[in-house]
Parts: C-alpha cells; structure tokens; sequence
C-alpha cells in the first residue's frame, strides 16, 4: 500500500511530508505533522541556530522510542535546491553533509526524522574556522537542576571578564548550553584549547559544584564538556526537539528567565505561542561575535602553572602534550593512592589502548556475531550456546555484551562473551562469526 503524503508549501518550495500521521512521541501522541509544524512555526530561531551550516543528520524514522542513526552523508534523493558541503574529518575521511538555508529545508530534514538539529560550529563558506564556542553542562547524575542553573551564571562572569557575551539555553535533556559567537579567526585546536581555559576558571571559582575533569571516576557536580569543541563535534542547536516522552525543546533564554525556568517548561507544545509572543531571546546573537584572545591568554598562564592539555575523545588522535588516556585509576601506583612512575604510566597505557587511541578490555572476550538486526545477531548467540552447552553453566548474566553499533548510515549490533568466569583451560578460542555483518561493504 502506497504511503500518504502531504505536500507543504514554505520558502516558495513544496516539501512533501510522508506519512504525517506517524506518531513520533507516544505519551502525548505527537506526529511527524505536528514536528513539522512546529519547525515550521520557530523557523526563523532554529534557522540562526543550524542555518548556513552542514549538518549531520540524527535520524528517528520511527519515533523518539526508537532507535536512532547518524548520517553524515546527504541522501542521494534530495531535492535539487538543498545544498551540501564536503567536510573532513580526524578519521581522513570526506562527506558531503547538508546545508539548510530556509525552513523549506527544515521541513525536508524533519520529514526524514530528524527530531533535533546538529550543525558543526562553522559556516559552510569557511570550514576551518569555528564562529561558536560551545559550553556544555551536562550534569552527573543526581545533580539538582538549581546546581546546573548556578554553574550557567559563573560561566556568564567569566565570560563577561573574558570580553564574551553568552547566549544561555536549556539542553532539552538534562543540562544546559551557553553558546558564545567569536570572530572566524582561530582553528578548531585553538577554540577547544579556549573552551578548556574557560571550564578550568568556572571549575576554579566554582569547585564545589563543577569540574573540568574529563574521566567521570572524578567528577562531581556539572561537567563542562571542552571537547564539544573539537572538530567534527555536534551539539543539538538552538529550537531542537529532544528525544524524551514531552517533547522538550532546546530553548533559547535570557539571562533573566535562567534562575526560575524548569526543563520541562519548554515543548513542541508551549515554545511556538512563546516565541510568536516575545521573538527569540537569541536574536542578537550574530552581533555578538567576539575575541578569544583573553581565553587563549588566560590557557597559556594555566600551562605554566602545570595545566597543560587535558584528555581528548578516544577517536582522535593522539595530541602532543596530551596526559596519557588513561583513568587515573589505572595509573595509580599499584592500585594505591600515589602516582605510577613515567615508565609503569607508559606501560599500562600501552597495554590500555589501541593503536587508534580507544582502551582496549582486559577480559578474555571473545565475538560471536555481528548482524544488521538485534534479532539476527541473538541468534548467532544461540547457535553459539548450543555448540558449547558446558560452557553456559559458567556464564553470569553481564557476560552476554550486546553492543549497539553505529555504521555509515544505520545501526548494527555485536555480540560478545565475557569469559572470566570460564575455567581457563575451558574456554573457548574465538570462531568465525556466526552472523557476519559488514556494515561497510557497499561503500568499499
């Protein structure tokens, strides 16, 4: 049976909206028309926020309760008007990713299932230089709202005595964003490298209630996550709908609604009568743009005084100057409270990561499947329990690893067993797949 459209008219173009009854929040019963509708009624804020951008594309084809994938690579079947630019990435790779310029490209991208929008920090006409510094709170968890509220305002005064003006808004999930505009001058290294000068200070003049610290064994309160900053890092922007049961939406706020808004104030529901009733509280955002010259100063006097780089995100390359990846647990002297000397910190960083820079397990696991369904791949675990029914006895429960893995344009699953509790002389060697999924073979 053919699926229904509609075709909606906006920018002078018609998008054609496919199965728009399709319900995408169950609890209120939300559906890909009324995402629409609702991207359609804040397109001039979502626009300021993700507009001139390429954008990756956080596809939920079957609702928030679904599963979820990143398409880097525009779809071949888009309409001609829609443009793209190629990006690379740390990996070495290129993509062509989309570029939305009106809300008839907000109503195509919403069309595919995009609940939330996810622009990198540069404008297509210039990929090298970032025009958002991003600051990230994302709270640990059982951290109380007020506290995550309380840690927005000191990164506004630093901000402040650093020249900068922040533009706040609610995550939409648990925390909150502070972007600041700066002028196109300075790299992405440069720009992470201010971002982690500005969380060290916020940690500094707030300690009890935040941290810059990047392995979670030690932090507290509200991280500021610096490495949103690194190239190829998204963050949902201003006006996204989030995947949780209401609906909520990454709201742009003052500075003076801050100490008394709630998460859950703002949904596709309450935020489009908002915003017809007082605009968007970011639209001055783009005469904003400022130096980072203070911030920069500011991480070269934390150098000398012995804060050097801080850790980056397990895919990219190793950084000159970069502490070991290594959770200070590991590092430890022993198990102890002291430090490892150089040499046992190099060793046990060697036997912790991978060439690429992500730790590898010291259990003895062993991969029975790799499939393109959940389904296909507990299956190959079945077939895999039946030709070693001596072994299962042993097994506990969080022996069975089911691992939900991102391809190019899908998820795809991965099975492995944990076998620690297994006698040694017991344990299976590791066989061939059994499925065998390669989630990259069209594309070699």
């Amino acid at each position: 049976m053919p699926t229904r459209s509609e075709i909606v008219e906006v920018s002078g173009r018609q998008v054609a909206i496919t199965n728009p009854d399709k319900v995408f929040f169950a609890g209120p019963g939300y559906t890909k028309r009324d995402l629409v509708a609702y991207y359609m009624a804040v397109a001039d804020g979502a626009l300021r926020g993700a507009g001139g951008r390429p954008m990756a594309l956080k596809r939920y084809v079957n609702g928030a309760d679904g599963d979820f994938f990143f398409q880097k690579r525009a779809p071949d079947s888009r309409p001609e008007w829609l443009r793209t630019v190629e990006l690379s990435f740390p990996s070495g790779r290129t993509a062509d990713e989309i570029v939305i310029d009106d809300a008839a490209g907000l109503a195509w991208i919403a069309n595919l299932g995009c609940l939330d929008l996810n622009p990198h920090a540069v404008r297509a006409d210039d990929l090298d230089h970032p025009d958002e510094l991003r600051v990230d709170l994302d709270p640990v968890p059982g951290v109380p709202w007020d506290d995550i509220r309380r840690v927005a305002l000191v990164v506004r005064e630093v901000l402040e005595d650093m020249g900068l003006v922040g533009w706040p808004k609610t995550s939409g999930s648990r925390g909150i964003h502070v972007n600041v505009r700066t002028e196109r001058r300075w790299s992405f290294d440069e720009v992470r490298r201010a971002a982690l000068a500005l969380a060290r200070e916020v940690e500094r003049r707030a300690p009890a209630i935040a941290t810059s610290k990047w392995w979670k064994e030690e932090r507290h309160g509200v991280f500021l996550d610096y490495n949103q900053n690194a190239k190829d890092r998204t963050v949902a922007s201003a006006y996204s709908v989030r995947p949780v049961p209401d609906a909520r939406v990454s709201a742009p706020l003052t500075w003076d609604e801050l100490p008394a808004c709630e998460l859950g104030d703002f949904t596709i529901a309450t935020v489009p009568a908002r915003f017809a009733a007082i605009g968007d509280p970011a639209a001055g955002i783009d005469l904003a743009a400022g130096s980072i010259e203070k911030l920069l100063e500011l991480s070269a006097e934390q150098a000398k005084a012995g804060q050097g780089d801080a850790p980056w995100p397990p895919n990219y390359a190793k950084a000159p100057g970069e502490p070991p990846r290594v959770a200070p647990s590991r590092a430890r002297k022993g198990g102890g409270d002291g430090p490892a000397s150089p040499a046992k910190t190099a060793a046990s960083t060697a036997r912790t990561l991978s060439p690429t820079g992500r730790r590898t397990s010291k259990k003895p696991l062993i991969e029975i499947a790799r499939a393109a369904t959940k389904e296909d791949a507990l299956a190959g675990f079945e077939r895999w329990r039946s030709r070693h029914q001596d072994v299962v006895p042993h097994l506990e429960t969080a022996d069975l690893l089911v691992d939900s893995m991102r391809g190019r344009f899908t998820l795809w699953y991965r099975i492995r067993v944990n076998l620690e509790h297994v006698p040694v002389a017991e344990r299976p060697a590791q066989e061939p797949l059994d499925a065998d999924y390669d989630p990259w073979a069209e594309f070699r």
